[in-house]
């Protein structure tokens, strides 16, 4: 029998499945038997979504990264016209 490859699922999958695992409505068993998988990967993600759900409500973690985002674009920009000027200065020594 070959061996199947090694599949990359989605993470709205990945969720779609922790989501049914967590309702608890079917067992961990049968879910993977649904979607095709093995049990101790439903069971990781069901285990992954439930420690990780606080995410979801956090609030401050978006507005940081976008004020950290402004502030390496700014860096950035700064770099730029540094090295521009100085290249400029270089060429007129040659």
């Amino acid at each position: 029998m070959a061996k199947r490859g090694r599949r990359n699922h989605s993470a709205a999958f990945k969720a779609k499945v922790a989501l049914e695992a967590l309702r608890e409505q079917d067992s961990v068993a049968e879910i993977a038997r649904r979607y095709g998988l093995h049990g101790n990967v439903v069971a990781n993600w069901k285990r992954q979504l439930a420690e990780n759900v606080e995410r979801v409500f956090e609030g401050g973690a978006a507005h940081d990264s976008s004020e950290r985002e402004s502030e390496l674009l700014k860096k950035i920009g700064e770099l730029t016209v540094e090295r521009d000027f100085l290249a400029r200065g270089l060429g007129r020594l040659r």
